[in-house]
């Protein structure tokens, strides 16, 4: 029988876990440990891994896993920069990704999260919490549809963002990507660079991938365009801001607040309890700390839809490479 080790594994992965495992009759083995140096030994004797990893790999990893005979590294999220592909190629190891899990759940709490920061969200629970109950102009907000929204990239996800704003709730959406998106004729007006969709947009929402090309994408010069009282939602990758340039402008009262689900510091400590702990990143407190910013911890996939795509579509791959050599998902 076929037997696959999962690292990384949640309570709320294993009832998916075991729905797949008995329709394909595969053997598979669970741990909440993460595969590290440490932990690698635990796959001999095993036909495949998957995994739900954040930090990155050394050579003695990958080294391993080809002398255990493994083939592939099955990760169960879309991001896979977090590791050396030209290593794990090196040692024929083959990384695939689930680049699709549930753009929708996406779309929507990145929706909700913007209209959360308009609505003064985080002011009106301290205050209710309080037992403030005024209207006063501190959280007067304004309406979604009179507001420009800049979608900044329009695939799966940036693509039904654009389409809840614009079709739901009768709002302006301008946009900006590389590549057009044919399927949003008619429903957003495409800007020919990043500066100008920021400039006229009372909501700015970005949805890339993190890398070399979108590292600190909004930096300082980006901020220094958007419009007054605008809003920032990062549902995307933590590496696209520029936190402290985004802090800054906050400070100076150029944007009415932001909305972020992803932090550049962010590896090792999304998802963890740190309630206990020293906490020392200071960069990421001030985040926390401040009212015009709602902070949530890279939550916005976290839906029982995402999770089962993640387990399903990973393990898929894991036994399409352990049966056929290959995955349609493969990144390397």
């Amino acid at each position: 029988m076929v037997s696959i080790k999962l690292f990384g594994v949640r309570e709320e992965d294993k009832p998916f876990i075991k729905q797949w495992a008995e329709t394909h009759d595969v053997e598979v083995s669970l741990t909440d440990a993460l595969l590290t140096n440490d932990t690698v030994d635990q796959v001999e004797g095993f036909d495949g891994v998957s995994v739900s990893q954040q930090l990155p790999l050394d050579e003695i990893v990958f080294k391993k896993l080809n002398q255990f005979g493994i083939k592939q590294i099955a990760q169960r999220s879309a991001g896979f920069d977090m590791y050396d592909l030209d290593l794990a190629s090196k040692y024929d190891v083959i990384i695939s990704n689930v680049p699709s899990y549930s753009p929708n759940s996406i779309a929507e709490y990145t929706v909700g999260q913007a209209i959360n920061v308009v609505r003064h969200f985080n002011a009106v629970q301290r205050k209710t919490a309080e037992h403030d109950f005024r209207w006063e102009p501190s959280i007067l907000s304004r309406s979604i549809k009179d507001l420009t929204v800049a979608v900044v990239g329009t695939g799966r996800i940036g693509s039904i963002v654009a389409e809840i704003f614009a079709k739901g709730f009768g709002s302006k959406v301008v946009a900006y990507d590389v590549v057009e998106n044919e399927r949003l004729d008619g429903v957003v007006t495409y800007k020919d660079t990043l500066i100008e969709a920021v400039e006229e947009a009372d909501i700015v929402t970005v949805h890339v991938p993190g890398g070399t090309d979108t590292h600190y994408l909004f930096d300082e010069k980006v901020f220094s365009h958007f419009k007054q009282d605008a809003v920032f939602v990062n549902c995307a990758r933590g590496s696209v801001t520029d936190t402290k340039a985004l802090l800054k402008y906050l400070d100076n009262g150029r944007l009415l607040g932001a909305a972020l689900d992803t932090y550049e510091g962010e590896k090792g400590l999304y998802p963890s309890d740190q309630r206990h702990t020293d906490f020392q990143d200071d960069l990421l407190q001030q985040l926390i700390d401040r009212e015009d910013v709602i902070v949530s911890p890279h939550i916005a996939f976290y839906t029982d839809a995402a999770v089962e795509n993640l387990i399903v579509y990973a393990l898929d791959a894991t036994l399409d490479v352990i049966q056929t050599g290959d995955t349609e998902l493969r990144v390397n």
